[in-house]
């Protein structure tokens, strides 16, 4: 399934299922997901962010000097399925998972505990600053 396959079930509301042991079905195809050229940040998280979530996201995006469309979204199982990408950045909120080879990594509590820690985002703007010095 592609990812913007997933992304439009994700927004309807259904759940898009894994087989978390392949080995049982060895004639059965694992999915992998190619990120379009134009994402560079992928930003792993298990939440569904509500209209808040979604306003931080955007500031957080905005400091970094990139825009909503050069974002996609996750689940922490979906990153294994990665296969090709152009990822400057690798977020991770609230969750633990690999991460794909080549890419900044950033981590997080999630978004909805981030509104009302501001150490919180302050330990992941140090993070990203970082990576630019």
């Amino acid at each position: 399934m592609k990812q913007r396959d997933i992304q439009i079930l994700h927004e309807m509301g259904l759940t898009y299922w894994q087989i978390r042991k392949p080995d049982f079905f060895p004639e059965l195809e694992m999915p992998v997901i190619d990120l379009p050229e134009s994402c560079k940040l992928l930003f792993v998280c298990e939440d569904e962010l509500d209209d808040h979530d979604r306003w931080l996201f955007g500031r957080i995006l905005n400091s970094m000097k990139l825009s909503p469309e050069q974002a996609l979204m996750l689940p922490p199982q979906g990153v294994a399925q990665i296969r090709v990408h152009h990822l400057t950045w690798c977020w991770l909120a609230g969750c633990q998972a690999p991460h794909p080879a080549g890419c900044q990594v950033l981590t997080s509590m999630s978004l909805k505990q981030m509104h009302t820690n501001p150490a919180s985002k302050k330990a992941l703007w140090q993070q990203i600053c970082s990576y630019e010095s």
